[in-house]
Protein backbone atom coordinates (compact mmCIF):
# COMPACT_ATOMS: atom_id res chain seq x y z
CA UNK A 1 0.00 0.00 0.00
CA UNK A 2 1.26 3.55 -0.80
CA UNK A 3 2.06 5.89 1.95
CA UNK A 4 0.19 9.04 1.79
CA UNK A 5 2.72 11.96 0.03
CA UNK A 6 4.75 14.04 2.53
CA UNK A 7 4.07 17.68 2.33
CA UNK A 8 6.97 18.54 0.64
CA UNK A 9 5.94 15.68 -2.23
CA UNK A 10 3.13 18.07 -3.08
CA UNK A 11 3.35 21.16 -5.32
CA UNK A 12 4.65 24.30 -4.03
CA UNK A 13 1.81 26.26 -5.31
CA UNK A 14 -0.70 24.20 -4.28
CA UNK A 15 0.64 24.06 -0.60
CA UNK A 16 0.83 27.22 -0.32
CA UNK A 17 -2.95 27.48 -1.43
CA UNK A 18 -4.20 25.13 1.13
CA UNK A 19 -4.52 28.01 4.40
CA UNK A 20 -6.75 30.19 1.80
CA UNK A 21 -9.16 27.49 0.64
CA UNK A 22 -11.77 28.39 3.73
CA UNK A 23 -11.10 32.32 3.01
CA UNK A 24 -12.05 31.48 -1.34
CA UNK A 25 -15.01 29.59 -0.11
CA UNK A 26 -16.12 32.37 2.20
CA UNK A 27 -15.20 35.13 -0.20
CA UNK A 28 -17.51 33.06 -2.99
CA UNK A 29 -20.35 33.06 -0.70
CA UNK A 30 -23.13 35.12 -2.77
CA UNK A 31 -24.01 38.36 -1.08
CA UNK A 32 -27.19 39.50 0.02
CA UNK A 33 -29.06 41.58 -1.54
CA UNK A 34 -28.20 40.15 -4.75
CA UNK A 35 -31.20 41.36 -6.47
CA UNK A 36 -34.22 43.57 -5.64
CA UNK A 37 -35.99 43.17 -2.98
CA UNK A 38 -39.74 42.36 -3.00
CA UNK A 39 -41.74 44.07 -0.23
CA UNK A 40 -45.20 42.71 0.15
CA UNK A 41 -48.30 44.88 0.96
CA UNK A 42 -51.04 42.96 1.78
CA UNK A 43 -53.49 45.63 0.47
CA UNK A 44 -54.39 47.66 -2.36
CA UNK A 45 -52.61 50.95 -3.23
CA UNK A 46 -53.49 53.62 -1.55
CA UNK A 47 -54.23 52.20 1.92
CA UNK A 48 -51.92 53.25 5.36
CA UNK A 49 -50.32 50.23 4.50
CA UNK A 50 -49.12 50.77 0.90
CA UNK A 51 -47.98 54.51 2.15
CA UNK A 52 -45.89 53.32 4.69
CA UNK A 53 -44.45 50.71 2.99
CA UNK A 54 -43.46 52.56 -0.09
CA UNK A 55 -41.78 55.46 2.20
CA UNK A 56 -39.79 52.39 4.01
CA UNK A 57 -39.08 50.94 0.28
CA UNK A 58 -37.62 54.31 -0.82
CA UNK A 59 -35.53 55.01 2.08
CA UNK A 60 -34.31 51.61 2.70
CA UNK A 61 -33.41 50.23 -0.70
CA UNK A 62 -30.27 52.46 -0.95
CA UNK A 63 -28.85 51.13 2.07
CA UNK A 64 -29.04 47.88 1.11
CA UNK A 65 -27.58 48.40 -1.93
CA UNK A 66 -30.67 47.01 -4.09
CA UNK A 67 -33.83 48.29 -5.13
CA UNK A 68 -36.89 47.29 -2.70
CA UNK A 69 -40.40 47.02 -4.68
CA UNK A 70 -43.05 47.35 -3.27
CA UNK A 71 -45.65 44.64 -4.59
CA UNK A 72 -49.56 44.63 -3.80
CA UNK A 73 -51.57 41.40 -2.78
CA UNK A 74 -54.63 42.10 -1.75
CA UNK A 75 -56.81 39.93 -0.25
CA UNK A 76 -58.59 37.67 2.65
CA UNK A 77 -57.55 40.37 5.31
CA UNK A 78 -53.86 40.81 4.31
CA UNK A 79 -53.50 36.95 4.27
CA UNK A 80 -53.03 36.23 1.19
CA UNK A 81 -49.90 38.59 1.41
CA UNK A 82 -48.79 37.05 4.69
CA UNK A 83 -48.97 33.57 3.19
CA UNK A 84 -47.11 34.78 0.10
CA UNK A 85 -44.56 35.90 2.34
CA UNK A 86 -44.61 33.31 4.98
CA UNK A 87 -44.10 30.42 2.36
CA UNK A 88 -41.00 32.55 0.20
CA UNK A 89 -37.16 31.52 -0.31
CA UNK A 90 -35.93 32.91 3.14
CA UNK A 91 -32.95 34.49 1.37
CA UNK A 92 -33.87 37.80 2.44
CA UNK A 93 -35.79 38.81 -1.03
CA UNK A 94 -38.78 38.68 0.03
CA UNK A 95 -40.19 40.59 3.05
CA UNK A 96 -43.60 41.71 4.43
CA UNK A 97 -45.27 44.79 5.65
CA UNK A 98 -46.62 43.29 8.23
CA UNK A 99 -49.65 44.46 10.05
CA UNK A 100 -52.60 44.83 13.14
CA UNK A 101 -54.23 42.97 10.49
CA UNK A 102 -51.92 40.09 9.00
CA UNK A 103 -50.74 39.51 12.31
CA UNK A 104 -53.49 41.17 14.84
CA UNK A 105 -57.57 40.58 13.81
CA UNK A 106 -57.50 38.39 10.91
CA UNK A 107 -55.74 35.21 12.23
CA UNK A 108 -58.66 35.06 14.60
CA UNK A 109 -61.61 35.23 12.25
CA UNK A 110 -60.08 33.57 8.98
CA UNK A 111 -60.07 30.34 9.24
CA UNK A 112 -57.29 28.32 7.69
CA UNK A 113 -54.95 30.95 6.83
CA UNK A 114 -52.08 29.12 5.89
CA UNK A 115 -49.42 30.72 8.16
CA UNK A 116 -48.92 30.93 11.71
CA UNK A 117 -48.36 34.58 12.39
CA UNK A 118 -45.48 33.97 14.97
CA UNK A 119 -43.76 30.69 14.10
CA UNK A 120 -43.52 31.54 10.09
CA UNK A 121 -41.81 34.47 10.52
CA UNK A 122 -38.79 36.69 11.62
CA UNK A 123 -40.64 40.06 12.77
CA UNK A 124 -38.05 42.99 12.54
CA UNK A 125 -38.50 46.21 12.99
CA UNK A 126 -42.02 48.77 13.69
CA UNK A 127 -42.28 51.15 11.36
CA UNK A 128 -45.31 52.91 12.60
CA UNK A 129 -48.12 53.06 15.28
CA UNK A 130 -51.28 55.33 14.58
CA UNK A 131 -54.49 56.18 15.70
CA UNK A 132 -57.49 56.39 13.35
CA UNK A 133 -59.80 58.90 12.65
CA UNK A 134 -63.36 58.99 12.11
CA UNK A 135 -64.12 60.94 8.66
CA UNK A 136 -67.48 61.59 7.11
CA UNK A 137 -68.22 63.36 3.87
CA UNK A 138 -67.97 67.03 3.32
CA UNK A 139 -71.91 67.66 3.13
CA UNK A 140 -72.63 65.05 5.49
CA UNK A 141 -75.49 66.61 8.53
CA UNK A 142 -73.32 65.88 11.41
CA UNK A 143 -70.93 69.05 12.23
CA UNK A 144 -69.19 67.36 15.16
CA UNK A 145 -68.83 64.14 17.09
CA UNK A 146 -71.76 64.78 19.26
CA UNK A 147 -74.43 65.39 16.48
CA UNK A 148 -72.49 62.31 14.71
CA UNK A 149 -73.55 60.55 17.47
CA UNK A 150 -76.98 62.10 18.40
CA UNK A 151 -77.97 60.99 14.66
CA UNK A 152 -76.50 57.42 14.85
CA UNK A 153 -79.04 56.88 17.68
CA UNK A 154 -82.09 58.50 16.19
CA UNK A 155 -81.19 56.32 13.12
CA UNK A 156 -80.31 53.17 15.13
CA UNK A 157 -77.76 52.89 12.22
CA UNK A 158 -74.05 54.27 11.24
CA UNK A 159 -72.71 53.32 8.08
CA UNK A 160 -68.81 53.32 7.16
CA UNK A 161 -67.27 51.92 4.19
CA UNK A 162 -64.41 49.67 5.17
CA UNK A 163 -61.13 48.63 3.50
CA UNK A 164 -61.97 44.58 4.05
CA UNK A 165 -63.18 42.66 6.78
CA UNK A 166 -60.66 42.36 9.66
CA UNK A 167 -59.01 45.45 9.11
CA UNK A 168 -58.45 47.33 12.67
CA UNK A 169 -60.53 50.56 11.19
CA UNK A 170 -63.19 47.57 10.65
CA UNK A 171 -63.01 46.32 14.21
CA UNK A 172 -62.71 50.09 15.63
CA UNK A 173 -66.43 50.74 13.74
CA UNK A 174 -68.09 47.50 15.00
CA UNK A 175 -67.35 48.32 18.79
CA UNK A 176 -68.44 52.51 17.96
CA UNK A 177 -71.39 50.42 17.10
CA UNK A 178 -71.55 48.72 20.51
CA UNK A 179 -70.31 51.23 22.38
CA UNK A 180 -73.30 53.69 21.00
CA UNK A 181 -76.06 50.68 21.00
CA UNK A 182 -76.73 51.32 17.36
CA UNK A 183 -76.26 48.36 14.08
CA UNK A 184 -73.20 49.36 11.79
CA UNK A 185 -73.55 48.81 8.14
CA UNK A 186 -70.38 47.75 6.78
CA UNK A 187 -69.72 48.57 3.15
CA UNK A 188 -66.85 46.19 2.58
CA UNK A 189 -64.42 47.12 -0.71
CA UNK A 190 -61.08 45.59 -1.94
CA UNK A 191 -58.83 48.59 -0.41
CA UNK A 192 -58.84 51.59 1.23
CA UNK A 193 -58.39 53.40 -1.75
CA UNK A 194 -61.76 52.70 -3.47
CA UNK A 195 -63.62 53.11 0.00
CA UNK A 196 -62.19 56.40 0.54
CA UNK A 197 -63.38 57.64 -3.20
CA UNK A 198 -66.61 56.16 -2.50
CA UNK A 199 -66.66 58.68 1.25
CA UNK A 200 -65.48 61.26 -0.75
CA UNK A 201 -68.27 61.61 -3.32
CA UNK A 202 -70.68 61.10 -0.71
CA UNK A 203 -71.56 57.51 -2.01
CA UNK A 204 -71.03 56.22 1.66
CA UNK A 205 -71.57 58.58 4.69
CA UNK A 206 -68.37 58.19 6.31
CA UNK A 207 -65.27 55.85 6.69
CA UNK A 208 -62.85 55.02 10.34
CA UNK A 209 -59.05 55.85 8.29
CA UNK A 210 -55.63 55.62 9.67
CA UNK A 211 -54.21 58.88 9.85
CA UNK A 212 -51.30 58.11 6.93
CA UNK A 213 -53.72 57.76 4.21
CA UNK A 214 -56.33 59.96 5.90
CA UNK A 215 -54.36 63.22 6.64
CA UNK A 216 -53.88 64.34 3.19
CA UNK A 217 -57.92 64.30 2.28
CA UNK A 218 -58.33 65.76 5.84
CA UNK A 219 -55.68 68.88 5.04
CA UNK A 220 -57.30 69.26 1.57
CA UNK A 221 -60.70 69.53 3.05
CA UNK A 222 -61.95 66.79 0.61
CA UNK A 223 -62.99 64.62 3.88
CA UNK A 224 -64.24 65.85 7.38
CA UNK A 225 -62.68 64.02 10.65
CA UNK A 226 -65.01 64.26 13.40
CA UNK A 227 -63.09 62.35 16.14
CA UNK A 228 -59.51 60.66 16.81
CA UNK A 229 -59.82 56.89 17.90
CA UNK A 230 -56.72 57.61 20.19
CA UNK A 231 -56.18 57.73 24.01
CA UNK A 232 -54.98 61.96 23.48
CA UNK A 233 -55.09 64.58 20.92
CA UNK A 234 -52.62 64.17 18.24
CA UNK A 235 -50.44 67.28 17.63
CA UNK A 236 -50.99 67.37 14.24
CA UNK A 237 -54.99 68.10 14.92
CA UNK A 238 -54.62 69.51 18.14
CA UNK A 239 -58.66 70.78 17.39
CA UNK A 240 -59.79 67.39 16.88
CA UNK A 241 -61.15 65.60 20.18
CA UNK A 242 -60.71 62.01 21.11
CA UNK A 243 -63.89 59.75 20.94
CA UNK A 244 -63.13 59.36 24.64
CA UNK A 245 -63.81 63.23 25.16
CA UNK A 246 -67.28 62.52 23.85
CA UNK A 247 -68.24 60.15 26.10
CA UNK A 248 -66.75 56.55 24.62
CA UNK A 249 -64.52 54.26 25.21
CA UNK A 250 -63.58 53.08 22.01
CA UNK A 251 -59.53 53.55 21.40
CA UNK A 252 -57.92 51.88 18.42
CA UNK A 253 -54.34 51.81 16.64
CA UNK A 254 -53.09 50.69 13.38
CA UNK A 255 -49.32 49.22 12.95
CA UNK A 256 -47.01 48.76 10.78
CA UNK A 257 -43.59 46.60 10.88
CA UNK A 258 -41.25 44.89 8.63
CA UNK A 259 -41.08 40.95 8.61
CA UNK A 260 -39.51 38.06 7.43
CA UNK A 261 -39.75 34.66 6.55
CA UNK A 262 -38.62 32.36 9.57
CA UNK A 263 -35.64 30.81 8.40
CA UNK A 264 -33.77 33.75 6.80
CA UNK A 265 -29.93 33.21 8.01
CA UNK A 266 -29.10 35.16 11.14
CA UNK A 267 -26.57 37.10 9.23
CA UNK A 268 -29.32 38.64 6.87
CA UNK A 269 -31.77 39.87 9.61
CA UNK A 270 -29.16 41.19 11.57
CA UNK A 271 -28.17 43.30 8.45
CA UNK A 272 -31.96 44.40 7.63
CA UNK A 273 -32.47 45.07 11.47
CA UNK A 274 -29.43 47.23 11.49
CA UNK A 275 -30.20 49.16 8.43
CA UNK A 276 -33.69 49.58 9.16
CA UNK A 277 -33.43 51.04 12.41
CA UNK A 278 -30.58 53.71 10.89
CA UNK A 279 -33.36 54.44 8.55
CA UNK A 280 -35.83 54.87 11.15
CA UNK A 281 -33.66 56.92 13.21
CA UNK A 282 -32.88 59.79 10.55
CA UNK A 283 -34.45 62.79 10.90
CA UNK A 284 -36.04 62.76 7.30
CA UNK A 285 -37.39 59.74 7.89
CA UNK A 286 -39.38 60.10 11.72
CA UNK A 287 -39.82 63.79 10.23
CA UNK A 288 -42.58 62.06 7.57
CA UNK A 289 -43.65 59.20 9.79
CA UNK A 290 -44.76 61.93 12.28
CA UNK A 291 -46.52 63.92 9.88
CA UNK A 292 -48.00 60.46 9.02
CA UNK A 293 -49.34 60.29 13.00
CA UNK A 294 -46.92 57.77 14.34
CA UNK A 295 -43.13 57.57 14.14
CA UNK A 296 -42.02 54.14 15.94
CA UNK A 297 -40.58 53.81 19.14
CA UNK A 298 -36.86 52.29 18.44
CA UNK A 299 -37.69 48.66 18.92
CA UNK A 300 -35.91 45.49 18.84
CA UNK A 301 -36.84 42.05 16.54
CA UNK A 302 -37.50 40.92 20.09
CA UNK A 303 -39.17 43.47 21.45
CA UNK A 304 -41.54 43.90 18.33
CA UNK A 305 -42.06 40.20 18.65
CA UNK A 306 -43.25 40.37 21.65
CA UNK A 307 -45.69 43.39 20.92
CA UNK A 308 -47.01 41.28 18.30
CA UNK A 309 -47.69 38.12 20.79
CA UNK A 310 -49.34 40.46 22.65
CA UNK A 311 -51.58 42.37 19.75
CA UNK A 312 -52.53 38.80 18.60
CA UNK A 313 -54.04 37.85 21.98
CA UNK A 314 -55.79 41.06 22.46
CA UNK A 315 -57.84 41.91 19.09
CA UNK A 316 -58.31 38.35 18.80
CA UNK A 317 -60.23 38.41 21.55
CA UNK A 318 -62.12 41.60 20.70
CA UNK A 319 -62.78 40.64 17.15
CA UNK A 320 -64.06 37.53 18.31
CA UNK A 321 -66.49 39.22 20.99
CA UNK A 322 -67.92 41.46 18.48
CA UNK A 323 -69.00 38.37 16.41
CA UNK A 324 -66.77 39.52 12.93
CA UNK A 325 -67.07 36.76 10.36
CA UNK A 326 -64.75 37.03 6.80
CA UNK A 327 -67.14 37.70 3.75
Amino acid sequence: MRAPPKLDMIPRRLALALPLLPMAAQAQAPAWPSRPIRLIVPFAPGGTTDVVGRLAAEKLGPRLGQPMLVENRPGAGATLGAQLVARAEPDGHTLLVSSSTSHGVSPAIYPNIGYDPMADFAHIALLSRTPPALLVTRNHPARNIQEYLELGRRERELTLAVAAIGTSSHLAGVRLGQALGVEVRSVVYRGVGPALTDVIAGIVPGIIDSLPSAVGHMRGGSLRALALLSETRSPLFPDLPTMREAGLDVVSAAWFGISAPAATPAPILARLTRETQAMLAEPETRAKLEDLGGAPPPWTPAEYTAFISRELATLGALARAAGIKPQ
